[in-house]
Order: structure tokens, then sequence, then C-alpha cells
């Protein structure tokens, strides 16, 4: 039995309190998604390592990359659950595709939506939403992973502009990007948290180096290290104001993090599917193993994991609509939907038995896939240590 014999699903379950036009959005995606990147090709991509760029260009083409920009820009104007709507749906078809979509549309693509000058937005955006540029965000680097304030890499003014000097890694999509969202020291006599500031570097530009990084899962959106010898970054492509980057980067946590727990919430259903439809057609002892109560039970157990991300994931989203910053309940989010992810994963393997061992399954892709939630987006450890202060512990 191979990965193409297993029965999917025609979409998502429980769309209750979502709007027709969030119904809509759901159904189409998923549609354009099924025709530029059928289920059985994904595996396919993730062995040659190559991005979903058919997938990609086609919701820019259908105009769901323009949800959450400004119309003045070319944007949809959407809400928060518009675009958790969004990002669910893309994490429950392949991980990766929601991925690729997060990196350019909010992780890099926010700063310049939130903080750019008007003619910094009105050159980028709409190439954005048009599909015409993507971007990435390089914060991380090899000694502060999870210490941004500690970042080393120097912006230094020179002429009309400034000349960047250092080395990113773990920089998500960065082997795709037309240009790449850095943050950089300016003050290096500045305490820890301040003299930082963001700029918008040509991908391509002289002195930028991008090596791409073999990682254990999400192959198609993979990490890469970004070396800065060098570069000039003209004046007009620095993002807000300098020095005070630390600040701006506050603001853009809670649609990361929201981002993030809707991808792997849309992942936790599509485990649970794929593991549900392999036990209801793999028989043991003359029965489907669904029939016994052992392996019910760990579907059941994936199911409410499910569906208690998803619920998470909502809460927050109508928490930002309503003007809440949802500080706490971003973390929150964050933390179970990727711990849900990777637990479902795991079980849904331990279900498939050898077959979630073999490559030939699926399972073992969303398996490795799952293990970056906890990590990326600042480690599920930094949540816990927002939510502890809090706390006022």
């Amino acid at each position: 039995m191979t990965t193409a014999t297993i029965p999917q699903r025609a979409g998502l379950i429980n769309t209750a309190g979502l709007s027709d036009e969030q119904l809509m959005i759901r159904s189409s995606v998923l549609d354009i998604l099924r025709a530029t990147l059928p289920l059985d090709s994904i595996g396919q991509l993730d062995d040659q390592r190559r991005f979903p760029e058919e997938a990609y260009q086609a919701l820019a083409s259908s105009g769901y990359l323009a949800i959450p920009f400004e119309e003045e820009f070319g944007g949809a104007g959407g809400n928060y659950k518009d675009l958790t709507v969004l990002m669910e749906t893309l994490g429950y078809h392949y991980s990766g595709i929601g991925q690729g979509v997060m990196t350019t549309l909010i992780y890099a693509g926010g700063h310049v939506a939130k903080f750019g000058s008007e003619e910094l937005k009105r050159r980028i955006l709409p190439q954005i939403i048009e599909g015409k540029v993507k971007l990435a965000l390089a914060m991380s680097e090899p000694g502060t992973g999870s210490d941004v304030a500690g970042l080393e890499t120097k912006a230094v003014r020179q002429g009309s502009g400034y000349v960047l000097s250092g080395t990113k890694v773990w920089i998500t999509c960065a082997h795709v990007a037309d240009y790449i969202v850095v943050i950089a020291k300016t003050d290096p006599t500045a305490p820890r948290h301040q003299g930082l500031s963001t700029f918008l570097v040509d991908a391509k530009a002289a002195g930028v180096t991008i090596s791409p990084l073999s990682m254990l899962g999400r192959r198609t959106t993979h990490a890469n290290e970004v070396v800065l010898d060098n570069v000039f970054v003209p004046e007009e492509n620095l993002i807000g104001e300098e020095n005070q980057t630390w600040k701006n980067m506050m603001k853009c946590l809670a649609v990361e993090r929201l981002a993030l727990a809707a991808i792997s919430a849309g992942h936790c259903f599509r485990i649970t599917e794929y593991a549900q439809d392999y036990a209801k057609s793999r028989a043991q002892f003359g029965r489907p193993i669904s029939d016994f109560q052992v392996t019910q039970h760990k579907l059941v157990d994936m199911r409410i994991m499910a569906e208690t991300a998803r619920q998470s994931v909502y809460r927050v989203a109508e928490l930002l609509d309503a003007g809440h910053d949802a500080i706490e309940e971003t973390s929150i989010a964050k933390i179970v939907c990727t711990e849900n992810n990777f637990k479902c994963a795991d079980m849904g393997l331990q279900i498939l038995g050898g077959a979630g061992y073999s490559m030939e399954y699926d399972m073992q892709m969303f398996f490795r896939d799952s293990r970056v939630g906890p990590i990326g987006g600042g480690t599920n450890e930094i949540q816990r240590n927002v939510i502890a202060k809090r706390m006022g512990l």
C-alpha cells in the first residue's frame, strides 16, 4: 500500500463560526492547492528540496497573498481571523506552503507593512501581493538564536546609506528570497535591546552570500546561512526609524505567533485524518486496526489535540481583531499548537507502525516537519518565559 492509495478527505472539519467569505477562502484555497500541489507530489518536492513555486504563484494570482495588507497598497484589508483561516488551510494541505507564505507575508513583509516608509510600501507591497518578490527575515545568528538583543551584525552609516557586515543563520526561505529583512546593530554603544535597526537588503546585492542548510524537515522551505560582507544598503531601504527596531519587533510578534500556531493547528488535522484513513484500511487479525480500542483512543486523543489547537488560535484571532494585545494568549497558542502538532505526528507514526517509519508514507514527513514548531519563531521555552513574566513570577 502506497501513500497515494490512502483515501483523502474533502477538507478541514468543523467550520462552525466562520463567515461565508471565510468558508470561501478555505474552499478556494484547498481547490488551488489540490490543483497545483497534489498530495502525492509533495513527497517528491520534499526529496528534491524544491520550493512549491507553482502553488505559491497560484495563490498570488487568486489574490490570497493580499489578505493581510492594506487596500491602498493593493491588499485585501483582511482581519486576523481571515488570516488565520488562510494559514490554517495552508497548514492543513501542506505545512511547507504555509511556511513559505508566512515567511514573505508575515515574518518579513510584516515589518515593511507596519514600519516601512510610504515609498517603501508602495514599491514592495504590491510586488509581494502579486507574487513577484519573496522576502525572508534574518534575525538569528550563530551565537544569538533566542537572544536577539545580543546580535552582532553591524550596520555603519556611509554616504547615502549603510554598510552591513555579519552572519545570519537558520534563515527560512532565504534561498528563494528576492529581499532579506535584516536586523542589525546601528549603535554599538547602546544598551541591550537598543541601537537595533531593520533594513531591506537585495538578496542579489554584492557581498550577500546565501548557503542552503540541510534540515530535518520543512525541506522545501528550508533554512539558510546568510553572510553579509560589506553590503551597501541605500537609506531608503531602512525600515522604520534608526535604532527603534526592538519596540517594532515586539509589535510584530503577535501576528507571527498567530500564523505559526494556525499552520500547526491545520497540520494536526491533516495528520489525524491521514492516520485515521490508514487505520481503517489496514487489517490485522482479520479486522481493520481502527476496530481496536487502543487505536481508537489514540485517534481520539489526536482529534482532541487538533481541536484544542484550533480553538486556541481562533481565540487569539478574535482578541487581536477586538484590539487586544493578547500577549499571553499568543504565546499560549504557539505552545499548544506546535506541541500538539508534534504529539499528533508521533502518535500517528505509532499507529502506522512500520509504515510510519517508512519513507514510502507521508507520516515520516509529517513527523519531521512538525518538530521545528516548538523551536522556530521564538522557542517554546521563551514563550513560557513570557507567560511567567506576565504572571509576575
